[in-house]
């Protein structure tokens, strides 16, 4: 069993990670917690591309290192089936239907004022996607609670998050926790026997319509600083952007910032594509474009750096048991923001019946998950139309 664990993963062709991603990027809705359950699905139950164990220890060692955790994971789950080419075919698919939507999305919003109807599109995609993270939950519990110990530091660590405790902090201390308990444990035994979404736009252009070199610089600049050392979710993005963006530079409002940050939500794939859409804003195609290459350009670079330290940490017996922690943690995050969601997405009747179906539908079945997110917007548009 460890040898089959341990094993080096089957090498495939970075056209066809290309090609996974791209749907995937194209349909991952509802943050982080959603595009891992995505992923999971699809690599580890349907293709077999990697191990519970694996997929587990990734998930964990994207939390090491700063920006855009289910990009970061992507990265490292196409270099595992393609090696370099497929982590940068992984990472730049799985960003591109996001940022051509938010592009477009932000091209209606300085020239028309308002951005399309979405929120009956999310009535009915939202609960099918919780009901998709659900079933990735229950099958890594076996993978990464493999001990009465990590289950009890899992159960404090979904406590602490739901308390409202900063999720940084919470990998930190199931982290240090699980290293400091494999530390007493190997002294001990020394010593005997883890809708509408209204955007009102003021002006009918970007900031700047012919962006200077100096202009664009700064702007590449800034976001690549922010891709470079921002931890946590798209809130602590969001206190990013808005010092530099609003108080520092002064280019854009509160109400522009806010509004990036919900266009950013309401598409499927990264977050971080919130900068694409300020890009826009600022200084429309060039600046969009830059943007988004500058804000996550980091995790190309980090993720490339790690997956040489991922085996070390997982070989060596601190180091594995640290990596232990921060999955179990990582984890239990996982499941405290599933939680969170589905009290705002599981409303009535309808939506209980869309997550318990597909909940039910992926349990039993191997249908692909964009059928399932397809027939969850379709409802949602059904239900917006008649209600």
């Amino acid at each position: 069993m460890a040898d089959e664990e341990n094993a080096a993963p089957a090498r495939g062709s970075w056209r066809e990670v290309a090609g996974l991603f791209l749907r995937l990027g194209a349909i991952a809705f509802g943050g982080p917690a959603a595009h891992t359950a995505l992923m999971r699905d699809e690599l580890v139950r349907r293709r077999g591309w990697v191990t519970d164990r694996r997929f587990a220890d990734l998930m964990g060692a994207t939390n090491l290192i700063p920006g855009p955790s289910s990009t970061e994971l992507a990265i490292h789950l196409g270099h595992e089936r393609a090696r370099w080419r497929g982590l940068v075919a992984a990472g730049v698919c799985f960003i591109l239907p996001a940022a051509l939507m938010v592009t477009a999305l932000a091209w209606a919003y300085v020239r028309h004022g308002s951005t399309p109807a979405v929120e009956g599109v999310l009535y009915g995609v939202v609960p099918a996607v919780i009901a998709i993270i659900a079933h990735a939950l229950f099958a890594l519990l076996r993978a990464v609670l493999r001990t009465v110990w990590l289950g009890l530091l899992a159960a404090a660590a979904l406590a602490a998050y739901l308390a409202g405790v900063n999720e940084l902090l919470v990998l930190a201390c199931g982290a240090a926790s699980a290293a400091a308990a494999r530390a007493a444990l190997r002294a001990r035994r020394a010593r005997g026997p883890g809708a509408l979404v209204p955007l009102p736009f003021a002006d009918g252009s970007p900031l700047f319509p012919d962006p200077t070199g100096a202009q664009l610089a700064e702007l590449f600049a800034t976001m690549l600083k922010i891709g470079a050392v921002l931890y946590g979710s798209g809130y602590v993005l969001l206190a990013f952007l808005r010092g530099d963006f609003v108080e520092r530079l002064g280019w854009i409002t509160e109400q522009q910032l806010v509004d990036a940050v919900s266009v950013g939500q309401v598409t499927p794939g990264p977050v971080f594509t919130t900068a694409t859409f300020l890009g826009y804003v600022v200084a429309g195609l060039p600046g969009a474009f830059l943007a988004t290459v500058a804000v996550f350009l980091p995790s190309f670079l980090f993720v490339g750096l790690l997956t040489r330290l991922t085996g070390f940490l997982r070989s060596r017996d601190w180091t594995g048991a640290l990596l232990d922690g921060v999955n179990a943690a990582a984890l239990a995050l996982m499941a405290g923001v599933s939680w969170q969601l589905a009290r705002t997405a599981v409303t009535d009747p309808l939506t209980a019946a869309i997550a318990l179906g597909t909940f039910v539908l992926v349990w039993r079945t191997r249908i692909n998950n964009a059928w399932y997110i397809a027939a969850g917007a379709a409802i949602g548009l059904v239900h917006a139309f008649l209600w």
